[in-house]
């Protein structure tokens, strides 16, 4: 049960972190910051389903508040 409660905590603040980056950056999803975030996030490898896309933003997100805010 704790490790349902924090999983919905991590996909909370992560989700939080990326609508933060989003006002930072104006929405601008094709602009360089996402650009640039799009090709590392995702590599030069085979198209991952829009599953994946997605679960990998969340975590991306819950890592950025992490590296932000210094608490683990």
């Amino acid at each position: 049960m704790r490790r349902l409660l924090e999983t919905i905590l991590d996909v909370c603040l992560g989700l939080c972190e990326l609508a933060r980056l989003g006002v930072l950056t104006r929405f601008r999803f094709r602009g360089p910051y996402w650009r640039w975030r799009w090709r590392t996030a995702l590599g030069p490898g085979p198209k991952p389903t829009r599953t994946e896309i997605v679960r990998r933003l969340v975590r991306y997100g819950f890592w950025s508040r992490k590296m932000r805010t210094g608490r683990w």
